[in-house]
Protein backbone atom coordinates (compact mmCIF):
# COMPACT_ATOMS: atom_id res chain seq x y z
CA UNK A 1 0.00 0.00 0.00
CA UNK A 2 1.50 3.34 -1.06
CA UNK A 3 2.03 5.97 1.63
CA UNK A 4 0.00 9.10 1.07
CA UNK A 5 2.08 12.25 0.52
CA UNK A 6 2.05 14.62 3.46
CA UNK A 7 3.25 18.12 4.16
CA UNK A 8 6.60 18.63 5.88
CA UNK A 9 6.53 19.69 9.51
CA UNK A 10 5.77 23.39 9.90
CA UNK A 11 4.18 23.78 6.46
CA UNK A 12 0.56 23.55 7.60
CA UNK A 13 0.52 26.67 9.83
CA UNK A 14 2.02 28.98 7.21
CA UNK A 15 -0.45 27.73 4.60
CA UNK A 16 -3.28 28.58 7.01
CA UNK A 17 -1.80 32.06 7.54
CA UNK A 18 -1.49 32.53 3.79
CA UNK A 19 -5.11 31.47 3.23
CA UNK A 20 -6.35 33.90 5.91
CA UNK A 21 -4.37 36.76 4.35
CA UNK A 22 -5.67 36.00 0.85
CA UNK A 23 -9.26 35.99 2.13
CA UNK A 24 -8.62 39.26 4.00
CA UNK A 25 -7.31 40.82 0.78
CA UNK A 26 -10.54 39.89 -0.98
CA UNK A 27 -12.50 41.90 1.60
CA UNK A 28 -10.00 44.79 1.83
CA UNK A 29 -9.57 45.66 -1.83
CA UNK A 30 -11.82 45.41 -4.92
CA UNK A 31 -8.80 44.45 -7.06
CA UNK A 32 -8.81 41.02 -5.40
CA UNK A 33 -12.41 40.28 -6.35
CA UNK A 34 -11.02 38.83 -9.62
CA UNK A 35 -8.30 36.19 -10.16
CA UNK A 36 -6.24 38.85 -11.95
CA UNK A 37 -5.68 40.56 -8.59
CA UNK A 38 -4.06 37.45 -7.16
CA UNK A 39 -2.00 36.97 -10.33
CA UNK A 40 -0.72 40.51 -9.85
CA UNK A 41 0.18 39.61 -6.26
CA UNK A 42 2.12 36.56 -7.46
CA UNK A 43 3.87 38.74 -10.04
CA UNK A 44 4.99 41.21 -7.36
CA UNK A 45 5.98 38.42 -4.98
CA UNK A 46 7.90 36.32 -7.54
CA UNK A 47 11.38 37.86 -6.95
CA UNK A 48 11.01 37.53 -3.16
CA UNK A 49 9.75 33.93 -3.40
CA UNK A 50 12.69 32.96 -5.64
CA UNK A 51 15.09 34.72 -3.26
CA UNK A 52 13.51 32.99 -0.24
CA UNK A 53 13.90 29.56 -1.84
CA UNK A 54 17.62 30.27 -2.31
CA UNK A 55 17.92 31.51 1.27
CA UNK A 56 16.14 28.35 2.42
CA UNK A 57 18.97 26.17 1.11
CA UNK A 58 21.54 28.06 3.19
CA UNK A 59 19.45 28.32 6.37
CA UNK A 60 18.39 24.66 6.16
CA UNK A 61 22.07 23.68 6.04
CA UNK A 62 22.85 25.77 9.13
CA UNK A 63 24.07 29.08 7.68
CA UNK A 64 22.98 32.57 6.56
CA UNK A 65 23.39 34.48 3.31
CA UNK A 66 23.28 38.23 3.90
CA UNK A 67 24.77 39.08 0.51
CA UNK A 68 21.74 38.36 -1.71
CA UNK A 69 20.18 41.84 -1.50
CA UNK A 70 23.41 43.54 -2.54
CA UNK A 71 23.92 40.93 -5.27
CA UNK A 72 20.49 41.78 -6.67
CA UNK A 73 21.33 45.50 -6.71
CA UNK A 74 24.75 44.93 -8.28
CA UNK A 75 23.35 42.74 -11.04
CA UNK A 76 20.51 45.13 -11.90
CA UNK A 77 22.92 48.09 -12.14
CA UNK A 78 25.46 46.10 -14.18
CA UNK A 79 22.75 44.73 -16.48
CA UNK A 80 21.48 48.22 -17.33
CA UNK A 81 25.00 49.38 -18.19
CA UNK A 82 25.84 46.32 -20.31
CA UNK A 83 22.50 45.98 -22.12
CA UNK A 84 22.24 49.73 -22.76
CA UNK A 85 18.81 49.37 -24.31
CA UNK A 86 19.97 47.01 -27.08
CA UNK A 87 17.94 43.79 -27.50
CA UNK A 88 20.96 42.09 -29.08
CA UNK A 89 22.75 42.24 -25.72
CA UNK A 90 19.95 40.67 -23.67
CA UNK A 91 20.82 36.98 -23.59
CA UNK A 92 24.58 37.19 -23.15
CA UNK A 93 24.04 39.68 -20.32
CA UNK A 94 21.55 37.32 -18.63
CA UNK A 95 24.08 34.50 -18.95
CA UNK A 96 26.76 36.78 -17.45
CA UNK A 97 24.52 37.64 -14.51
CA UNK A 98 23.97 33.96 -13.75
CA UNK A 99 27.73 33.39 -14.03
CA UNK A 100 28.34 36.27 -11.61
CA UNK A 101 25.88 34.70 -9.17
CA UNK A 102 27.72 31.39 -9.47
CA UNK A 103 31.04 33.12 -8.70
CA UNK A 104 29.66 34.98 -5.64
CA UNK A 105 28.14 31.75 -4.31
CA UNK A 106 31.43 29.91 -4.77
CA UNK A 107 33.38 32.62 -2.94
CA UNK A 108 30.91 32.67 -0.04
CA UNK A 109 30.86 28.89 0.19
CA UNK A 110 34.61 28.34 -0.11
CA UNK A 111 35.51 30.93 2.53
CA UNK A 112 32.87 29.51 4.87
CA UNK A 113 33.85 25.86 4.43
CA UNK A 114 37.62 26.02 3.82
CA UNK A 115 38.63 28.94 6.04
CA UNK A 116 35.94 28.12 8.64
CA UNK A 117 34.72 31.71 8.82
CA UNK A 118 31.09 31.92 10.05
CA UNK A 119 28.69 32.41 7.14
CA UNK A 120 27.16 35.46 8.85
CA UNK A 121 30.55 37.25 8.72
CA UNK A 122 31.46 36.06 5.21
CA UNK A 123 28.20 37.14 3.61
CA UNK A 124 28.12 40.40 5.56
CA UNK A 125 31.56 41.13 4.12
CA UNK A 126 30.34 40.22 0.64
CA UNK A 127 27.37 42.57 1.14
CA UNK A 128 29.79 45.45 1.81
CA UNK A 129 32.04 44.49 -1.11
CA UNK A 130 29.11 44.42 -3.55
CA UNK A 131 27.70 47.70 -2.21
CA UNK A 132 31.09 49.35 -2.71
CA UNK A 133 31.42 47.87 -6.20
CA UNK A 134 28.00 49.20 -7.20
CA UNK A 135 28.89 52.69 -5.98
CA UNK A 136 32.20 52.64 -7.90
CA UNK A 137 30.50 51.32 -11.04
CA UNK A 138 27.60 53.78 -11.01
CA UNK A 139 28.86 56.73 -8.99
CA UNK A 140 25.56 56.55 -7.13
CA UNK A 141 23.48 57.06 -10.29
CA UNK A 142 22.98 53.98 -12.52
CA UNK A 143 23.53 54.51 -16.22
CA UNK A 144 22.26 52.68 -19.27
CA UNK A 145 18.88 51.06 -19.80
CA UNK A 146 17.30 47.64 -19.98
CA UNK A 147 16.05 46.42 -23.36
CA UNK A 148 12.38 45.49 -23.93
CA UNK A 149 13.33 41.80 -24.32
CA UNK A 150 15.18 41.87 -20.98
CA UNK A 151 12.09 43.23 -19.23
CA UNK A 152 9.77 40.57 -20.66
CA UNK A 153 10.48 38.07 -17.85
CA UNK A 154 9.58 40.63 -15.21
CA UNK A 155 6.69 42.40 -16.95
CA UNK A 156 5.46 40.24 -19.83
CA UNK A 157 2.82 37.51 -19.90
CA UNK A 158 2.25 34.23 -21.71
CA UNK A 159 -1.10 33.05 -23.10
CA UNK A 160 -1.90 29.82 -21.21
CA UNK A 161 -5.18 28.53 -22.65
CA UNK A 162 -8.08 28.70 -20.18
CA UNK A 163 -5.94 30.59 -17.67
CA UNK A 164 -5.51 33.47 -20.06
CA UNK A 165 -2.49 35.76 -19.66
CA UNK A 166 -0.10 34.40 -17.02
CA UNK A 167 2.93 36.58 -16.14
CA UNK A 168 6.28 35.05 -17.09
CA UNK A 169 7.53 35.81 -13.58
CA UNK A 170 4.82 33.51 -12.17
CA UNK A 171 5.91 30.76 -14.59
CA UNK A 172 9.53 31.20 -13.44
CA UNK A 173 8.38 31.16 -9.80
CA UNK A 174 6.52 27.85 -10.28
CA UNK A 175 9.46 26.26 -12.11
CA UNK A 176 11.87 27.29 -9.32
CA UNK A 177 9.62 26.03 -6.51
CA UNK A 178 8.86 22.70 -8.21
CA UNK A 179 12.53 22.11 -9.12
CA UNK A 180 13.71 23.03 -5.61
CA UNK A 181 11.08 20.80 -3.96
CA UNK A 182 12.09 17.91 -6.23
CA UNK A 183 15.76 18.49 -5.38
CA UNK A 184 15.06 18.43 -1.64
CA UNK A 185 13.33 15.06 -2.03
CA UNK A 186 16.49 13.62 -3.60
CA UNK A 187 19.27 12.02 -1.59
CA UNK A 188 21.43 15.14 -1.87
CA UNK A 189 18.59 17.38 -0.69
CA UNK A 190 17.82 15.20 2.32
CA UNK A 191 21.52 15.12 3.17
CA UNK A 192 21.65 18.94 2.92
CA UNK A 193 18.83 19.19 5.46
CA UNK A 194 20.58 16.66 7.69
CA UNK A 195 23.72 18.83 7.72
CA UNK A 196 21.76 21.58 9.44
CA UNK A 197 20.39 19.12 11.99
CA UNK A 198 23.65 17.34 12.90
CA UNK A 199 26.68 17.64 10.67
CA UNK A 200 28.70 15.14 12.72
CA UNK A 201 26.21 12.39 11.97
CA UNK A 202 26.39 13.27 8.27
CA UNK A 203 30.19 13.08 8.37
CA UNK A 204 30.08 9.68 10.09
CA UNK A 205 27.62 8.49 7.44
CA UNK A 206 30.11 9.46 4.72
CA UNK A 207 28.42 12.68 3.64
CA UNK A 208 30.59 15.51 2.31
CA UNK A 209 29.48 18.34 4.57
CA UNK A 210 31.69 21.01 2.98
CA UNK A 211 30.45 20.23 -0.53
CA UNK A 212 26.84 20.28 0.61
CA UNK A 213 27.25 23.68 2.28
CA UNK A 214 29.10 25.00 -0.77
CA UNK A 215 26.20 23.81 -2.95
CA UNK A 216 23.73 25.67 -0.70
CA UNK A 217 25.59 28.99 -1.15
CA UNK A 218 25.86 28.49 -4.92
CA UNK A 219 22.13 27.76 -5.22
CA UNK A 220 21.32 30.82 -3.08
CA UNK A 221 23.42 33.15 -5.24
CA UNK A 222 22.12 31.67 -8.52
CA UNK A 223 18.52 32.18 -7.41
CA UNK A 224 19.41 35.71 -6.29
CA UNK A 225 20.53 36.30 -9.89
CA UNK A 226 17.19 34.99 -11.16
CA UNK A 227 15.41 37.29 -8.69
CA UNK A 228 17.52 40.22 -9.96
CA UNK A 229 16.45 39.52 -13.55
CA UNK A 230 12.76 39.39 -12.55
CA UNK A 231 13.00 42.46 -10.32
CA UNK A 232 14.82 44.49 -12.97
CA UNK A 233 12.09 43.71 -15.48
CA UNK A 234 9.32 44.54 -13.01
CA UNK A 235 10.67 47.54 -11.11
CA UNK A 236 13.35 48.98 -13.39
CA UNK A 237 16.86 50.15 -12.57
CA UNK A 238 17.80 51.66 -9.22
CA UNK A 239 20.85 51.67 -6.97
CA UNK A 240 18.54 50.70 -4.07
CA UNK A 241 16.49 47.99 -5.83
CA UNK A 242 17.81 45.17 -3.63
CA UNK A 243 18.13 47.12 -0.39
CA UNK A 244 16.84 45.10 2.57
CA UNK A 245 15.90 42.07 0.46
CA UNK A 246 18.28 39.81 2.41
CA UNK A 247 16.36 40.47 5.63
CA UNK A 248 13.01 40.15 3.89
CA UNK A 249 14.07 36.77 2.49
CA UNK A 250 15.21 35.56 5.92
CA UNK A 251 11.93 36.80 7.43
CA UNK A 252 9.98 34.92 4.76
CA UNK A 253 11.89 31.71 5.42
CA UNK A 254 11.41 31.79 9.19
CA UNK A 255 7.75 32.79 8.75
CA UNK A 256 7.47 29.56 6.76
CA UNK A 257 8.54 27.61 9.83
CA UNK A 258 12.07 26.87 8.66
CA UNK A 259 14.23 26.49 11.76
CA UNK A 260 17.10 28.97 12.14
CA UNK A 261 20.20 26.85 12.61
CA UNK A 262 18.95 24.32 10.08
CA UNK A 263 17.61 20.82 10.11
CA UNK A 264 13.90 21.50 9.59
CA UNK A 265 11.65 23.08 7.00
CA UNK A 266 10.58 22.72 3.39
CA UNK A 267 10.76 24.59 0.10
CA UNK A 268 6.96 24.91 -0.03
CA UNK A 269 6.94 26.42 3.48
CA UNK A 270 9.64 28.95 2.55
CA UNK A 271 7.79 29.93 -0.63
CA UNK A 272 4.50 30.21 1.28
CA UNK A 273 6.25 32.37 3.89
CA UNK A 274 7.45 34.76 1.18
CA UNK A 275 4.01 34.95 -0.39
CA UNK A 276 2.42 35.48 3.04
CA UNK A 277 4.82 38.33 3.74
CA UNK A 278 3.98 40.01 0.43
CA UNK A 279 0.25 39.48 1.05
CA UNK A 280 0.60 40.94 4.56
CA UNK A 281 2.33 44.08 3.30
CA UNK A 282 -0.27 44.45 0.53
CA UNK A 283 -3.04 44.17 3.13
CA UNK A 284 -1.40 46.75 5.39
CA UNK A 285 -1.08 49.09 2.42
CA UNK A 286 -4.78 48.68 1.57
CA UNK A 287 -5.68 49.42 5.20
CA UNK A 288 -3.65 52.64 5.07
CA UNK A 289 -0.98 51.48 7.53
CA UNK A 290 2.37 53.24 7.16
CA UNK A 291 4.99 51.41 5.12
CA UNK A 292 7.46 52.12 7.92
CA UNK A 293 5.74 49.30 9.83
CA UNK A 294 7.15 46.73 7.40
CA UNK A 295 10.58 46.77 9.06
CA UNK A 296 8.99 46.44 12.49
CA UNK A 297 6.95 43.43 11.35
CA UNK A 298 10.06 41.77 9.90
CA UNK A 299 11.96 42.44 13.13
CA UNK A 300 9.22 40.89 15.28
CA UNK A 301 9.09 37.78 13.09
CA UNK A 302 12.88 37.29 13.18
CA UNK A 303 13.11 37.82 16.98
CA UNK A 304 10.22 35.40 17.53
CA UNK A 305 11.87 32.81 15.25
CA UNK A 306 15.22 33.09 17.06
CA UNK A 307 13.50 32.79 20.43
CA UNK A 308 11.57 29.75 19.23
CA UNK A 309 14.72 28.13 17.84
CA UNK A 310 16.62 28.77 21.11
CA UNK A 311 13.74 27.40 23.17
CA UNK A 312 13.49 24.34 20.94
CA UNK A 313 17.23 23.70 21.15
CA UNK A 314 17.13 23.96 24.95
CA UNK A 315 14.17 21.60 25.11
CA UNK A 316 15.91 19.04 22.90
CA UNK A 317 19.04 19.17 25.10
CA UNK A 318 16.90 18.66 28.18
CA UNK A 319 15.13 15.68 26.64
CA UNK A 320 18.43 14.10 25.62
CA UNK A 321 19.92 14.51 29.10
CA UNK A 322 19.95 11.17 30.95
CA UNK A 323 17.55 10.98 33.87
CA UNK A 324 19.46 10.21 37.11
CA UNK A 325 18.38 7.08 38.88
CA UNK A 326 17.70 7.27 42.64
CA UNK A 327 20.42 5.72 44.76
Amino acid sequence: MRARPRLADGTGPVLVVLLVLLVALAFAGPAYAEPSGYLALLKRAAPLVVLAVGQYFVIASGGFDLSVGSLVTAEVVVAARLVDGDDANTWWVIASLLGCGLLVGLVNGLITTKLLVPSFIVTLGMLLVLDGAVFLWSGGAPRGALSPSFRVLGRGSADVGVLGQVPWSVVVLLVVVVAAAWFMRSGTGRMLLAVGDNENVVRLAGGRVDRLRLLAFVLSALLASVAAILLAGFAGVSAQVGEGLEFRAITAVVLGGVLLGGGRGSVVAAAAGALSLEALFSLLNLLGVSGALESAVQGVIIIAAVAYAAHGAGLRRMLRRPVPHPA
